[in-house]
């Protein structure tokens, strides 16, 4: 008996009560390892007629087919109910329209959900270090209002016990805010750094006034029962942050 819905985990947000959301685990579904078992990424190795598969047991329990993304660590936002949206390349979605399933996948990459306060609009972002960095999340929250109608939710991503980084990519994010030099602790060589991409994320959202936010501190990489990890197994599947509106 499939028990995606069972594994996957609810946002612990005030969300308006037309707003769902969840996101799965990599429990529930049918593909072997090293996708085993609920892999809902089709471009990571895994036997296509299987990836469908799943697909179809996460599709029975929601309003519409999600809005899939090529995703590419960008910053590109597109409309989730826009038609004949195909698989754009893109690393978010927004939507307005009831019904529309916005979606990212990630497999240590942070995922990010939106709702507007008034529940009129939801959005969904892919956020790893490039993206966030570039400014993902201010380009998904500029297309569904100012930072004070909002309220995002953080799931789960590499944990900063985990996420060590090279000397650029602190460096990176100094350059835009030495703030963010609060998210980087020494790492085990010279030259790394562990990164808090939980606290990077905060920042940036505080930044453009989204003070609402939810969620952080779930590792995926340490968490290898639930989660997909890519940092962890390189091979290994994806599992999907999903939002929308029910009216």
């Amino acid at each position: 008996m499939n028990n995606w819905m069972t594994a996957a985990l609810q946002p612990d947000w005030p969300a308006p009560v037309n707003i769902r959301a969840c996101m799965t685990t990599r429990l529930g579904g049918l593909s072997l390892a090293p996708y085993a078992s609920l892999n809902l990424g089709d471009h990571v190795g895994d036997v296509p007629a299987t990836v469908a598969a799943n697909r179809a047991l996460l599709r029975a329990q929601l309003p519409a087919e999600p809005a899939w993304l090529k995703q590419v660590h960008g910053i590109a936002v597109v409309d989730a109910a826009a038609p004949d949206l195909g698989v754009p390349e893109a690393d978010a979605s927004v939507s307005r329209v009831a019904g529309a399933v916005c979606v990212v996948m990630t497999a240590d990459c942070l995922p990010v959900l939106f709702t507007r306060r008034d529940g009129m609009a939801v959005g969904a972002a892919h956020a790893g270090w490039r993206g966030l960095h570039a400014g993902v999340l201010e380009a998904t929250a500029a297309r569904l209002g100012d930072g004070h109608e909002l309220m995002a939710w953080l799931g789960p991503a590499i944990g900063p016990a985990a996420f060590e980084v090279g000397e650029e990519v602190r460096a990176a994010f100094l350059a835009h805010d030495g703030a963010a030099a609060a998210a980087f602790r020494p790492g085990k060589a010279a030259g790394k750094w562990w990164a808090d991409i939980y606290l990077l994320a905060r920042q940036r959202l505080a930044a453009i006034g989204i003070q609402q936010v939810y969620g952080g501190g779930l590792c995926t990489v340490s968490d290898a029962a639930r989660f997909f990890s890519y940092r962890r197994e390189q091979t290994t599947g994806r599992m999907a942050a999903l939002i929308w509106r029910t009216a």
